[in-house]
């Protein structure tokens, strides 16, 4: 009986689903839930932080492209390294963070990331509010 009665209240539950709308319009939510556009000064902020990372990008891309014999696959090689896992080491004696970077699949990546990586560590940059300059390394070395 109980077996049959949670089946039945199964169904129902099914049926009172098919009937309830999949999408909502915001003006039917109510004020509290509704989605606000960004401020203005936010879009702003944002923008220019995406402007930045996009010039951050553009420079990286063409040190790469020295080395490179197709100039065109400069972006896709600093995509994958984007996605590579790294490993972060802080040395607070030397001050000093260094971002292990793991090697690629091919020994000719690995040698354009490697002078990639020694063009950054000439500018001797400082990772912000911590004092530590950062070095980027290449493998386990």
């Amino acid at each position: 009986e109980q077996i049959e009665a949670l089946q039945a209240n199964i169904c129902q539950l099914k049926a009172q689903r098919k009937i309830t709308p999949r999408h909502i319009k915001i003006q039917d939510l109510p004020e509290s839930e509704r989605f606000h556009k960004l401020a203005n000064l936010s879009k702003h902020f944002l923008d220019t932080i995406k402007i930045i990372a996009y010039r951050a990008e553009s420079a990286m891309v063409n040190i790469v492209r020295e080395f490179l014999p197709k100039p065109d696959q400069a972006r896709a090689i600093l995509r994958a390294l984007y996605a590579t896992e790294a490993d972060l080491l802080p040395d607070y004696l030397n001050k000093t963070l260094t971002v292990r970077l793991h090697h690629s699949a091919r020994v000719h990546t690995d040698e354009i990331i490697a002078k990639l990586c020694e063009e950054i560590n000439a500018t001797k940059t400082f990772f912000p509010r911590s004092g530590l300059r950062l070095i980027f390394k290449l493998g386990s070395s």
